[in-house]
């Protein structure tokens, strides 16, 4: 059974969107988890205590290493994958808010690993 891309019946996914995907699903764990320790533990500890250490070194790991690196991957399995534009875009955004990468992460393999319809 073919697997399908964008919801066209019969494209297939073949190993270039599978190592796409897979680049894709590291970066956004790694991702998800940077921004959850960011707030929940960097931004904490600079009101509450003072203490911007964490908040500096995850901050930039985030936004200026990780973030966009999530974004080019996530390009690149959406152009592999012929994404539509608002599912890249969403995608895309899942990147900056807490929890939400990694429920992109399942859905977009969800997505792209679903069985093809059957012929009618």
């Amino acid at each position: 059974m073919a697997e399908v891309a964008d919801g066209v019946p019969g494209v297939a996914v073949d190993a270039r969107v599978r190592r796409a995907l897979g680049r894709y699903r590291v970066i956004a764990w790694i991702v998800g988890v940077l921004l959850i320790v960011l707030f929940c533990v960097g931004i904490p500890l600079q009101f509450a205590a003072g203490h911007r250490g964490v908040d500096r070194v995850v901050g930039i790991a985030h936004g200026m290493v990780f973030y966009p690196l999530y974004l080019i991957a996530t390009v690149d399995l959406g152009w592999r994958a012929r994404m539509r534009p608002i599912r890249l875009l969403l995608t895309l955004v899942a990147g900056t808010v807490p929890f939400l990468s990694f429920v992109a992460e399942r859905e977009t393999v969800r997505w792209l690993t679903r069985p093809a319809d059957p012929p009618r």
